[in-house]
Order: structure tokens, then C-alpha cells, then sequence
């Protein structure tokens, strides 16, 4: 022991590094740095997430939006007596009066193909806002009335630029068709032939390669429409797709040329279809209006028919039974379990069973709420009070483990100084504690409410799948909810259903930010400070 001292003593002291060494500034800059990096990256993640949700919600906006507005053409509808008797309005043809008025304003259109062609772009529901006014006034029968008539899907997508990619150019320079009907050549001067084929792939002087398979090129002259097939020499050869009111020669800045660069193969709306919208844009009949129905009508086979109403009642009367059960209930647990329930094997297997619970999948709690609700139970089919019972048992182990957290996170303090100045241990409990424990119980309700929202798998087992097109009056009644609203929507193969579809994912998500708000404005509301 003596010789170890010894030892120690002959050797040299060390000098200790202080904070001035270089050695000691070398390993504090290096923490700064890696601290730096750290913000830094962490700040690259933050934006980077909120870059990647921009660009979610901007494509689903842009993808929703024309779902927000549709085209009508407004026209004046003579509605007769022959079609609509005085007697029995609500049999009145109207279907065929909104038919006669389009048809009045093309009274070139002679053939029975043709008018069919015409016919075909209006919406079956054209005739419901007049159906409606004549219903309510009798009297109008007989006169002249103004009335919108909504056109069809593929009608409004193109007006709109969605299903086929198009552009119109001004004609240029006089135009001289050689008929009114069938095949008829046009005679082009240079000039307009330029503009005309602009974008196209040229063969040689005056002549185009026009591949009518891959690009539709229309000319609009004299209150029709022709389709051009040959160009060649100065001079155009088409089919008459909609009669000319005249042969006469076109000046400059009355005809335009329409060309449409989507295949006809791979769009909804044929040319001939096409070129009797390009008529009707000309009389300035077509407009576009907010399209209320969205929000107020209930689900149709028709795109341009189709509204989220009925799936917003039915979400809203799942909400309330699933809150009406699961928030009273999951609190009264919490608080059970954990200011009153004995520490023992069964309190623990409870607590067990309800953490794995809260992992189970969907899918299992829609098994049981068929097996159980309906088959035994025998309750309605399709109905919120069945969706609600399977949401309220998918939402309760969330909404018990978010308040037993909350509860306890209050303060011993507050309890024993309840129960110091003279409360039994229930109103320490009820007077004292649960309020402060409220805005983290009322945060993990909401957020399960959004979580039940968002969800689809167990409602597809109870039947919320079908069709339903009436807007549900009380929660006995058949009823879709809005996410399987969407997810029916997305497998159906008409494209006006795709920009429907954006358009209740918007609204949905609207939903949960304002539930997620309301969330935060409670906590704030409720919370107290020390």
C-alpha cells in the first residue's frame, strides 16, 4: 500500500483541460454543429411534410373543383297543354317540353338520329326545376317560361376542359363552304389555313397531315358545324356534323376552328356531340352556376345528379349515437378504474383486454356488430343505429385510455386538498379532479370521433354499402355514411364521378380539421393553469 502511494507521488501532475484548450473548443463547436444539424433537420422533415400535404389537398382541389359548379343552357320553354295537362300537372311530359325547346333553337337539325344526338345532352333531371315550378303554380301552364336546363355529364366535363383537350382559334380570313349538308369543301386562303392547322404537322406547301383518328379539327361557319377531313391545295373537305344555315361566304371574325388533340376513342363525348355544344356556345345560352346540389340532393346514377346530403345525415346521425354512447360510458369506466377499481387480477385483466382492444383491426368490430346487431338482435339493416353501436364499440377503448391518462395527470395535490378540507373522496373526484381532467378527456373523445369518421371497413359489413339515393330521416332509416359515399364513388367508371369524388373527400376532410379544431379550442377552453 505504502509503495502504490509512492508511485503516485513520483509522477508528474497532469494539468487539467480547461474550457479555453483547444482540444475543449474542438469538442464544443462539434456539439454545436451536430445540434445545429439536428434543428436542421428537423425543420427539413416539418416542411417537408407540410409540402407533401399541400400538394395532396391542392390536387384533390384541383380534381374537385368542377364538381362544385354545373353548366346550364337557359332557355325559353313553351310549355303546352298537350304536353302538360291543366288537370293532372304532376303527369305532364315534362321531359319532352325542355326537348322541344333545345330543338327549337338548332331548327336545322331534321333527322331523327340527329335530334337524338341532341337530346343526348341533356341531363335526365333537365325537367325537375321546371317540373317543380309548374307543381307549385299551374297557372304557368301555357306560357313562355325561362328555365335552366342542366346538361349532361360529359356535356358539362367538356365545357368545363376536363375530358377533352381543346382549343379555339378565330378564323382569320373569309371562308366559303360549298353546302349545307353532307360532304362539302371549304375554300381556305392562306392566311386562315395557317391558323387553322396551327400545331399540326404540315406535308408539304398547302397540304396537312390531319390524322382524324388522334385530333378532331372542327370549323364553326354559319350557324353549323362541319368536321374537316382532307386539307390540301388551299382547299378543306368535311363531313356537315350539324347543317349549315347557309352556303354563303363567311367573313373574317364570323367562323372559328375548333381542335380537339383528345382521341374520340378515348373520350365520353363524340364529335357530333360536340359540335352541337360549339352551336349552342355560339348563341350564348350555356352557363355555369354554383352547383347547390351537391349539398342539398341525395346520390344518383347520374353524375351530374349526384349529392352528398344523404351521406352527410347519415354521418351525422352515426356521430351522434356513436357519442351518445361511447363518451358517458368510456368516462365512466375511466373513472372507475382509476380512482375507485381495487389494484387485483381482475382490475389488471380488464386494463389489459382494453389496451388490446384499441389494437384491434376495424374489420373485426364490423364481424361483430353483424353477428351481433343484426343477427341476433335483428335490428334494421343499413341503418346509423347499427352503425353507431359497431363506431361507439370501435371508439370506447380510445376514449377510456385518453381519459384514464388524463385523470391521471392531475396533481395529487388537488385531491388530498379536497379531501383536507372536508370532501368525501367521490366529490374530490367529481368537484375537483374530473374538471381538470376534462380537456384531455374531451381531446381523446374528439379525436376518436374523428378516427370513427374516417372509418369504412366496418360499416361495409353491416350494409352501408348500398345504394341509397333518399336522404335519411330519422337513424332507423337506410343510410350510407361519407366515407363509404367515397369509396363507391371512386369504382365507378363515369368520369364526372372523379371530380364528385375529390370533391367529398374536400368536404370530408373539412369535417375532420373542424373536429381537430374544436379539439384544441376545448382544451383551451377548459384548461387550468397552477
Amino acid at each position: 500500500m505504502t509503495d502504490n502511494i509512492a508511485i503516485f507521488d513520483r509522477m508528474p501532475p497532469r494539468k487539467p483541460a480547461g474550457f479555453g484548450s483547444t482540444a475543449a473548443q474542438q469538442r464544443l463547436a462539434s456539439r454545436r454543429r451536430a445540434d445545429a444539424r439536428f434543428r436542421y433537420y428537423g425543420l427539413a422533415a416539418i416542411l417537408l411534410a407540410v409540402l407533401f400535404l399541400a400538394l395532396i389537398v391542392l390536387d384533390i382541389t384541383i380534381k374537385a373543383w368542377p364538381a362544385f359548379t354545373h353548366t346550364m343552357l337557359k332557355l325559353d320553354v313553351p310549355v303546352t297543354a298537350e304536353l302538360v295537362d291543366p288537370a293532372a300537372p304532376k303527369a305532364g311530359d315534362y321531359e319532352a317540353v325542355v326537348r322541344n325547346a333545345l330543338r327549337g333553337l338548332v331548327p336545322e337539325v331534321k333527322t331523327r338520329a340527329d335530334k337524338k344526338v341532341l337530346d343526348s345532352l341533356l341531363s335526365s333531371g333537365a325537367a325537375d326545376d321546371l317540373r317543380a315550378r309548374i307543381m307549385a303554380d299551374p297557372a304557368l301552364i301555357g306560357q313562355t317560361l325561362p328555365a335552366d336546363a342542366l346538361l349532361s355529364s360529359d356535356a358539362d366535363l367538356y365545357i368545363k376542359g376536363v375530358t377533352a383537350k381543346n382549343s379555339t382559334m378565330p378564323g382569320v380570313g373569309p371562308i366559303k363552304p360549298s353546302g349545307t349538308s353532307g360532304t362539302v369543301t371549304l375554300d381556305l386562303t392562306p392566311e386562315a389555313l395557317t391558323a387553322a392547322t396551327s400545331g399540326m404537322a404540315k406535308n408539304g406547301e398547302g397540304s396537312v397531315a390531319l390524322d382524324t383518328a388522334a385530333t378532331s379539327l372542327l370549323v364553326a361557319v354559319n350557324g353549323g358545324v362541319i368536321k374537316v377531313t382532307a386539307i390540301a391545295a388551299g382547299k378543306a373537305e368535311g363531313e356537315v356534323l350539324v347543317p349549315l344555315a347557309s352556303d354563303s361566304a363567311a367573313a373574317i371574325g364570323t367562323w372559328r376552328t375548333v381542335q380537339i388533340t383528345t382521341p374520340e376513342s378515348s373520350r365520353k363525348i363524340n364529335d357530333r356531340q360536340i359540335a352541337f355544344l360549339e352551336v349552342l356556345k355560339d348563341k350564348d345560352i350555356i352557363e355555369e352556376k354554383l352547383n347547390l346540389a351537391f349539398f342539398t340532393g341525395g346520390d344518383s346514377r347520374e353524375p351530374e345528379l349526384a349529392g352528398i346530403l344523404g351521406g352527410l345525415m347519415g354521418t351525422a346521425y352515426t356521430m351522434l349515437i356513436t357519442l351518445g354512447l361511447c363518451l358517458p360510458i368510456g368516462v365512466a369506466a375511466s373513472i372507475y378504474l382509476e380512482e375507485f377499481a381495487p389494484r387485483n387480477r381482475l382490475t389488471n385483466l380488464i386494463e389489459v383486454n382494453i389496451n388490446n382492444l384499441a389494437a384491434v383491426p376495424s374489420i373485426v368490430f364490423g364481424l361483430l356488430g353483424l353477428a351481433v346487431f343484426l343477427n341476433v338482435f335483428g335490428l334494421p339493416r343499413s341503418s346509423p343505429l347499427v352503425g353507431g353501436l359497431v363506431l361507439a364499440l370501435l371508439v370506447l377503448p380510445t376514449i377510456i385510455i385518453a381519459s384514464r391518462a388524463a385523470l391521471k395527470a392531475v396533481p395529487p395535490s388537488i385531491r388530498e386538498a379536497a379531501i383536507g378540507v372536508g370532501a368525501t373522496r367521490q366529490q374530490a373526484i367529481f368537484h375537483h379532479v374530473l374538471p381538470v381532467a376534462m380537456p384531455g378527456i374531451l381531446t381523446g373523445a374528439i379525436i376518436g370521433m374523428a378516427h370513427a369518421l374516417g372509418e369504412t371497413a366496418p360499416l361495409l359489413m353491416i350494409g352501408m354499402v348500398a345504394f341509397i339515393a333518399d336522404v335519411p330521416s330519422g337513424p332507423t332509416d337506410a343510410a350510407t355514411v361519407l366515407p363509404v359515399q367515397i369509396f363507391l364513388w371512386s369504382d365507378l367508371p363515369e368520369a364526372g364521378f372523379q371530380s364528385k369524388t375529390a370533391a367529398a373527400i374536400l368536404v370530408l376532410l373539412v369535417f375532420l380539421v373542424m373536429m381537430n379544431g374544436l379539439a384544441i379550442w376545448l382544451r383551451k377552453k377548459f384548461e387550468r393553469r397552477w
